[in-house]
């Protein structure tokens, strides 16, 4: 009666009633967590599949390109594409590797290999040449012996120490960075952060992308495919310094542009490189981060 009177019933139900809407809440958070949990095991699942799939290939390409060479050069041990844990696990065991005093050289090689390079690969130096541009790790003894093609290269350098001299930034997602797609009717741009992620995927925190109405290629020719050509130029020109006023804003510790190689040197980036990045903006840009930061392995 007293409740009643003084309000304290309709309260009292009200309360219960959200009780049970938390409880409800609780349950399907619960069992969405659960669903993302299956999720993740099912990516990592089919990941895992995918790397072993690849190897297979590259190994099989490789063994078809022995059986048609003529010079009986070395091969390749095994050559390998990291990417998500896999990478995090050659970075993580590059980085454990100690040595003696000057036991460890690694170089980065953008083309030919320096004299240095090549004495201490001895008979297996022509397979640092196939494999450059590239980061080479090799102990003295030879147990330790491959290249890595970092998406984010450092300059050419050669030491030799008692670690392997690597910058996890060369070969992995780091910090707050940006990667642009660029095509010539499309552009699209993400700003990560890497230690947002959950382990080796990092955080997208902002997106923005557009296409361009740009002309076709012409197939006649004459006086009408001139116009038409340089009225596509035009539009390109366009296109891309629209481009180039998005990435202005950008703010990033490193900026990444990847896409149509003829387009990429229109970019001032830390790193560029030519990906077949398909689809509409968004799609695109997830397909060329994930080749981004692939890391071919060549075990010499």
């Amino acid at each position: 009666m007293l409740d009643r009177l003084l309000g304290r019933a309709a309260l009292k139900e009200r309360i219960e009633e959200l009780e049970d809407e938390k409880e409800s809440l609780q349950a399907q958070l619960e069992a969405e967590s659960e669903r993302r949990s299956e999720a993740v095991r099912d990516k990592q699942e089919a990941e895992q599949r995918v790397n072993e799939l690849e190897d297979r290939i590259i190994e099989l390409e490789d063994r078809v390109e022995r059986l048609g060479g003529e010079d009986g050069g070395p091969e390749f041990r095994g050559r390998r594409d990291l990417r998500g844990e896999r990478r995090e696990r050659v970075v993580a065991l590059l980085d454990s590797i100690e040595s003696t005093e000057e036991g460890v050289l690694t170089a980065y090689v953008p083309n030919d290999p320096p004299e240095d390079v090549r004495e201490a690969f001895g008979d297996r130096a022509p397979l640092v040449e196939r494999a450059a541009p590239c980061l080479v790790v090799r102990d003295r003894e030879g147990l330790l012996s491959a290249a890595l093609r970092p998406p984010n290269p450092p300059a050419a350098f050669e030491a030799w120490d008692s670690t392997v001299q690597v910058d996890r930034e060369w070969l992995a997602p780091t910090g707050r960075y940006a990667l642009a797609v660029v095509r010539a009717d499309l552009f699209a741009l993400g700003v990560y952060e890497a230690e947002m992620g959950e382990g080796p995927q990092p955080e997208r925190v902002h997106f923005e992308g557009f296409e361009s109405d740009v002309k076709g290629k012409h197939s006649k020719g004459g006086f009408s495919q001139d116009r038409f050509e340089r009225r596509r130029e035009s539009q390109i020109t366009e296109h891309l310094q629209k481009c180039q006023r998005a990435l202005e804003g950008v703010e990033a510790e490193h900026v990444f542009v990847v896409g149509e190689g003829t387009l990429l040197d229109e970019f001032d980036a830390d790193a560029t490189a030519a990906v077949d990045a398909t689809g509409k903006p968004e799609a695109a840009l997830d397909d060329a981060h994930d080749t981004f930061w692939t890391v071919p392995l060549s075990l010499l």
